[in-house]
């Protein structure tokens, strides 16, 4: 865990290698994921909270190991008001993650969960390849919804000979069967 909601900013991280999840929790125990952050990225929901002094909105936690450079909070703002290039990285770093944000709301808004599934799936196999590993309760907590939601599709999706599910992978068979979802 790397902050959780309603933390102090007290520092920015520059990734240098690895992966943070940055996601909301609710009430109930279901997540979101936001956003992740990798290498040469940072977190903008931390530089909002910085620049803005408020506390941090949502939980940010380690995928994998993580090297990354720490910013005082005090000089990345000031190096807001100083440095042409710093601000133009964190405006475009704001511009990036806004634009994330706005997807997984208008996913969640207009898509059926099928087809939130199978363009999950289509955007994991063009980084991963056919054979993916992870869990349905992964993919629950990527995609706001609940294991028992996505097992129930997914299984819809190998009766169909779209993909083969064993434990923790899945091996896509027929990418353009899954992409006549998203249409």
């Amino acid at each position: 865990m790397i902050a959780s909601e309603g933390s102090e900013c007290g520092q920015l991280a520059l990734v240098l290698s690895g992966t943070v999840r940055v996601y909301k929790l609710a009430e109930s125990g279901r997540e979101i994921t936001l956003y992740r952050i990798g290498h040469g990225d940072s977190c903008v929901l931390t530089a909002s909270c910085i620049m803005s002094d408020t506390p941090f909105p949502a939980i940010a936690e380690t995928e994998t190991d993580v090297e990354a450079l720490i910013i005082p909070s005090l000089q990345a703002a000031e190096w807001m008001s100083e440095s042409k290039p710093w601000s133009a990285f964190i405006f475009g770093l704001i511009s990036r993650r806004l634009a994330d944000v706005i997807s997984v709301l208008e996913n969640v808004a207009f898509l059926r969960m099928d087809a939130r599934i199978a363009a999950y799936l289509i955007a994991i196999t063009s980084q991963q390849g056919t054979v993916v590993n992870i869990t349905h309760h992964e993919i629950a907590a990527d995609l706001g919804s609940t294991r028992e939601v996505v097992s129930r599709i997914l299984k819809g999706f190998e009766e169909k000979g779209l993909l083969l599910g064993t434990r923790g992978k899945i091996t896509i068979n027929d990418l353009p069967g899954l992409q006549s979802y998203l249409h």
